[in-house]
């Protein structure tokens, strides 16, 4: 099995999920994060493949998987869609005339990883629960591996005993490696578009506010709301901890 490459031209956002962890010994090509992988040259499929990649989970909604599907050969796909309402819900904002400000943004942005936990909590129960089927070599993504990747990210980070500030690096190194597209869309503010195709810490931050909120902090979440219990997660740092 290769090392993890440092740098994809496609996807932009791949990366070792163990490769800022110092904290407690997280495993290493083991469990990965990515954009989407739909738009993979011959060179970047083989390198994603010498990882010895068995597995990847798709956070991406029925349309978005449709128009870009995996391009890894041999690979077994599981669907865990979670629409993008984010993009309707701006969408819609536009048509009717409003124009969108970065503060607009923000703020749909928020509401989006505070439906992570109040709408989508059984994806990421799923998710959990393919994670524990096996060590695998697995990618998990959406499209561009921020939003409901990052949030996935975070919470096998923290299920592992990472710290909260490595979850955050983890999650904030987007903003390094994650390539914009070209031309995104027009009747967005250039400000407005580069929240939008970024991430901030107060995005994840509202998340375990609603997590704090709904379930009394992080680890009732795992728990109860991700049904991870005590053999779940003994078995979950058997299979991903040195």
């Amino acid at each position: 099995m290769s090392a993890a490459p440092s740098l994809l031209a496609n996807p932009s956002n791949f990366r070792d999920l163990a490769a800022n962890v110092r904290s407690v010994p997280v495993r290493r090509n083991v469990l990965f994060r990515s954009d989407h992988l739909g738009a993979l040259n011959e060179d970047d499929a083989s390198q994603i493949l010498a990882l010895g990649i068995g597995r990847v989970l798709d956070f991406r909604g029925v349309d978005e998987r449709a128009s870009a599907a995996c391009c890894l050969p041999g690979v077994q796909v599981h669907s865990l869609a979670i629409e993008p309402t984010i993009v309707q819900v701006l969408t819609d904002l536009t048509e009717s005339g409003h124009r969108l400000t970065e503060a607009d943004v923000v703020a749909h942005m928020k509401d989006t990883y505070r439906g992570f936990v109040r709408t989508s909590a059984h994806r990421f129960a799923e998710f959990f629960n393919h994670l524990l089927e096996s060590d695998s070599p697995t990618v998990f993504h959406c499209t561009a591996g921020k939003d409901r990747t990052g949030f996935a990210a975070a919470l096998v980070l923290h299920a592992l005993g990472a710290t909260h500030e490595e979850v955050m690096q983890d999650y904030l190194l987007t903003n390094e490696r994650l390539k914009p597209p070209s031309s995104f869309w027009s009747a967005l503010d250039p400000r407005a578009a580069k929240v939008l195709w970024g991430v901030q810490p107060g995005f994840l931050e509202a998340a375990f506010e609603a997590i704090d909120q709904d379930y009394g902090g992080l680890e009732a979440f795992l728990r109860e709301g991700l049904r991870l219990g005590p053999q779940e997660r003994a078995r979950l740092n058997a299979l991903y901890r040195r």
